[in-house]
């Protein structure tokens, strides 16, 4: 299917407010389900999803063997790794802090890309980046002061960096496999890839009730087979550093609805830092993408 660019903007706009939320459904999760074992749940769910279109599409899943290491490592990265990073931070931290580490994804992608691409990158680049990561360093110092938990930050600093590669390991990809066989294939891998972390934990099974149960069924519908491939539609439309925007409005969306739902309440503090860092994280990804139109 043919996706302008028009359509490509609103999906990511989507995905954004799915996995804002998801950060609220993970904090209800994991509180019972082990970390690992919830992100197999989710993408055991994602897989049979995805599976189940071919059928429908008359096709079936293609997979070529000189493509298996680059599909499967971008798996393993996107999704067992990030994952191991993600479900244990949130774990740890709160919902709201969860997703402003997130949310520096962009500036992470835009240095990913000036690094081992040789993107130029402007002042104004130059400025968010600076920005972002002075907000995340006072969020994190200040929650350090009161928790001497640094764990936490390093877990979502993992994921951070796992999507970054992910995103560049996908990209070429799009050249020979249309979106729903990368993010099936992705799903598949990467949820192998929990496996064998699974094996040595432990599901308190008389824990499961039915609110643990509806929220793995939205990570594993909404967030993985649909999120996941709304954003890798968007990533193949728009490109890794313009969809990486769109991921600014994770921690607004998961602020926002952890603060009605859950009653989370970051800092006076905390929240100055997360605003300065979340700004950083526009103000760069806004200079970049005006400079790739006019560039």
């Amino acid at each position: 299917m043919n996706v302008g660019r028009k359509l490509a903007i609103a999906l990511a706009s989507g995905v954004a407010v799915i996995w804002g939320l998801s950060f609220l459904s993970i904090k209800v999760a994991v509180a019972v389900i082990p970390p690992m074992s919830l992100g197999l749940a989710r993408f055991v769910i994602a897989s049979a999803i995805l599976g189940l279109s071919f059928p429908l599409r008359r096709r079936r899943p293609a997979l070529k063997l000189r493509d298996l290491p680059l599909m499967a490592g971008a798996g393993l990265t996107g999704v067992t790794l990030y994952f191991l990073g993600e479900n244990n931070g949130v774990l740890l931290l709160s919902a709201s802090e969860s997703s402003i580490i997130i949310g520096t994804i962009p500036v992470l992608t835009t240095l990913a890309d000036h690094l081992f691409s040789g993107a130029r990158m402007g002042a104004a680049q130059y400025l968010g980046a600076g920005m972002s990561a002075v907000g995340i360093g006072v969020m994190v110092s200040e929650s350090l002061r009161v928790s001497d938990e640094p764990l936490g930050y390093l877990f979502m600093g993992l994921a951070a960096l796992s999507w970054v590669a992910y995103a560049f390991m996908t990209r070429p990809l799009f050249k020979r496999y249309d979106r729903v066989e990368i993010t099936f294939w992705q799903s598949v891998f990467g949820g192998l890839g929990f496996v064998p972390f699974v094996l040595f934990e432990s599901v308190p099974w008389a824990r499961v009730d039915a609110p643990v149960i509806l929220n793995v069924l939205y990570l594993g519908v909404f967030c993985s087979a649909i999120g996941y491939l709304f954003y890798v539609t968007g990533l193949d439309v728009l490109g890794a550093g313009v969809s990486s925007v769109f991921i600014n409005l994770v921690p607004v969306v998961s602020v926002a609805a952890s603060f009605a739902l859950l009653g989370e309440r970051l800092s006076p503090i905390q929240l100055a830092g997360g605003a300065v860092a979340v700004a950083g994280v526009y103000l760069a990804g806004l200079s970049g993408a005006k400079r790739r139109q006019t560039g």
